[in-house]
Formats: structure tokens, C-alpha cells, sequence
């Protein structure tokens, strides 16, 4: 995680408001090559005909920017999966019951995740440059038990996902504040601890990862603070995740860690060194 993928986040949000009842004066169609992507279930053209359509535009929109535009690592999967099961959540859909439904109908047989195109241009080498992959299903199904979560659990890791990310972006912005920041009563703490102390029948291998995965950007985050300020010793850390499971966090897993370690270094500092 780094400011930039939450700022991208943020993009959306003005599009495509987290209370679907807000109105909004940005035309979703206007969002770069947003309209390109509308063309598939009931939207055909270039516009984006109704709610489903438009989550299902605003994921191929997040994988371009993050995985075309910009170079993250394959964790970050996670955070769009978030996004989209918040919004799925947000109405009920006959169609669809689960993230496996929503696979099925949107990306599985969707030439948009099945390649990968910007407009017309063929972007699928400079997708395959950043992330080794030659398209958004490539990655997605790396990634296809995150798809086994329940819509509405994997929707309440939404508010932690947005408290870091605002951690990030204030960082990125002010370090003065550091310790402040990261303080024991800050709101990601709280989210995540909620979030951690639920009943063990919903807590399975797939919900501790995605747990794993926000506590270790969360550590990265203290990491950088604890490297960069006199003061951060007492910055604190949530409980640690509690699980059934052994191992949960894979090779691949930790390979992401130190690379998202080294991307908050890289894409922290020359902000900072300029204040």
C-alpha cells in the first residue's frame, strides 16, 4: 500500500460515492477510459447503463491504475475485492448472491479482464512488465480465494481498508505528526480490532489473510515512523491476528510484504524530504 493506490481510490469515490444515495456533479463517464469498459451485461456502447455495470467498470478502472499505470504488487487485489464487495453489498442483486456469482457473470467470459486493453491500445506487455501477468483474470484467479468470503464480511473490511489509507495519505503529506498519527486511539486500530475479535465461524484462512494484509501494511507504515522519528517507540500495534490456521501467510505472501515495505520507503521519502 502507498498513497498513490489510495488516491486512486479516492478518484473513484468522487464517481462512484461510497453512499450510493449521494448525488454527485462528476459524470462517471468522464473518468478516463471508464466508458470503455461499460460494454458488457446490459450496457452496450460506451455508457454505463446501470448500478452493476458501473462497480463492474469501476474494478476494471481501479486494475488499470493500479496494475497498467502504476506498478503494485498482486496484494493489492485485495483492496479492489473490498471495494467491490462494499458496493455489492450496498443493494441486493438477484443475480448476485456471492463474489463467485459476480466472477461468473462479469469477468470470467468479459473481454476486458480477459485482455487487457486502455481504449484500442493493447496494454497487455506493460501489464506483464509490472505484475508478470498478461491480464486482469490472470490476476484475479491468482487471487480467486478471495472470492470465497462472504459479500458482507469481506464489506466490513472496507472501513479499515479507508482509516488506513488515510493514515497513508496524511503521512505522505505531514510527518511532523507521526506518533500523533499512529497513536493508540486511531481509527484503524479500532477497525481492525473489530474486525479481529469476531466469532471464530466466520474468522476462516481466507478472512486471517486479508487481516494479515492490512495489519502488515499497517507495520509497514509503523516501520517507516520507527526508522524516520526519534520518538516512535510508543507507537502501537493492533492485537495480533487470531486464527484457526497455521502458516496462513504464504512465501508469496511475505515476498509482497517486503515489497510493499520497500514501496512506502520509495514513495514516502521524497515527499517527506521536501517539508
Amino acid at each position: 500500500m502507498d498513497k498513490t493506490l489510495c488516491e486512486q481510490f479516492d478518484t473513484l469515490r468522487n464517481y462512484l460515492p461510497d453512499d450510493s444515495s449521494n448525488s454527485t456533479t462528476s459524470d462517471i463517464n468522464n473518468l478516463g477510459n471508464f466508458m470503455n469498459y461499460c460494454s458488457n451485461g446490459e450496457s452496450k456502447g460506451k455508457e454505463c447503463k446501470n448500478d452493476l455495470d458501473n462497480i463492474n467498470a469501476g474494478c476494471l478502472w481501479l486494475f488499470e491504475q493500479l496494475f497498467v499505470e502504476n506498478k503494485k504488487n498482486i496484494s493489492t487485489v485485495q483492496y479492489i475485492i473490498i471495494w467491490l464487495s462494499y458496493k455489492l453489498n450496498q443493494k441486493t442483486y438477484n443475480e448476485i448472491t456471492d463474489l463467485n456469482d459476480f466472477y461468473k457473470k462479469y469477468i470470467e467470459n468479459n473481454t476486458h479482464y480477459t485482455s487487457c486493453k486502455q481504449g484500442d491500445v493493447d496494454c497487455s506487455n506493460s501489464l506483464n512488465s509490472n505484475i508478470g501477468y498478461q491480464n486482469y483474470k490472470e490476476i484475479i484467479d491468482k487471487k480467486k480465494k478471495l472470492l470465497d468470503i462472504n459479500i458482507e464480511n469481506m464489506s466490513k473490511f472496507y472501513e479499515a481498508f479507508k482509516s488506513l489509507c488515510n493514515l497513508y495519505k496524511k503521512l505522505g503529506d505531514d510527518s511532523k505528526n507521526c506518533k500523533n498519527d499512529l497513536d493508540d486511539n486511531n481509527e484503524f486500530i479500532k477497525k481492525y480490532n473489530e474486525l479481529n475479535n469476531v466469532s471464530d465461524n466466520i474468522k476462516d484462512e481466507v478472512y486471517c489473510q486479508v487481516l494479515s494484509t492490512l495489519l502488515n501494511d499497517y507495520n509497514n507504515l509503523k516501520e517507516y515512523c520507527d526508522d524516520n522519528r526519534d520518538d516512535s517507540d510508543k507507537i502501537p500495534s493492533p492485537t495480533s491476528t487470531k486464527t484457526k490456521e497455521t502458516g496462513v501467510q504464504s512465501s508469496e505472501s511475505s515476498s509482497e510484504v517486503t515489497s510493499s515495505s520497500s514501496s512506502i520507503t520509495n514513495k514516502l521519502i521524497p515527499v517527506l524530504s521536501i517539508i
